[in-house]
C-alpha cells in the first residue's frame, strides 16, 4: 500500500498535500482500495468554501457510497475536472491525476491536527516502509 511521506491524513482517509497556500485534496490508496470501482464523484457545483471536519461531497463505489471530509478549512479553487467523466482514476492514480479538490488553506495551522504518513501507516495498521 503506497502512503507518500510528503502529504498530510485524515482518520476519514483523506489526504492533502499543500505548496505554499494551495491545498489538493484526494482518498487514500486505503480508502480507494476499500471503496473498490469508483463509479460516480459528487460535489456539489456552488461550493465555495471547506470548513475543516465536514463533509464536502460523496464519493460512490460499486459497493458503497462513503462522505468525503475537509482535511482544513479552505476556499475552493478548482474540482478535478477528469472526475467527472472518468471517476476511475481515482483508483489508478489516488495521490496524482485522481485528486477531488483544490484549494486555498485559510488557516494552515489546522495542518497540524493532521497526520503524517507514519502515523496513518499505523493507524491503519499497514506494515513500515
Amino acid at each position: 500500500m503506497h502512503i507518500p511521506e510528503h502529504l498530510r491524513y485524515t482518520q476519514e482517509h483523506e489526504w492533502i498535500r499543500v505548496e505554499g497556500t494551495i491545498g489538493w485534496i484526494g482518498i487514500t490508496d486505503h480508502a480507494q482500495t476499500e471503496l473498490g470501482d469508483i463509479v460516480y464523484v459528487d460535489i456539489p457545483a456552488n461550493l465555495e468554501r471547506l470548513v475543516q471536519g465536514k463533509v464536502f461531497g460523496t464519493i460512490e463505489a460499486v459497493k458503497t457510497v462513503a462522505d468525503l471530509y475537509a482535511p482544513c478549512s479552505g476556499t475552493v479553487l478548482e474540482i478535478n475536472p477528469k472526475i467527472a467523466s472518468t471517476p476511475e482514476i481515482i483508483n489508478r492514480d489516488c495521490y496524482g491525476e485522481g485528486w477531488i479538490i483544490k484549494i486555498e488553506v485559510e488557516n494552515p495551522a489546522e495542518l497540524d491536527a493532521l497526520m503524517s504518513a507514519a502515523a496513518y501507516r499505523e493507524f491503519i495498521g499497514a506494515p513500515a516502509s
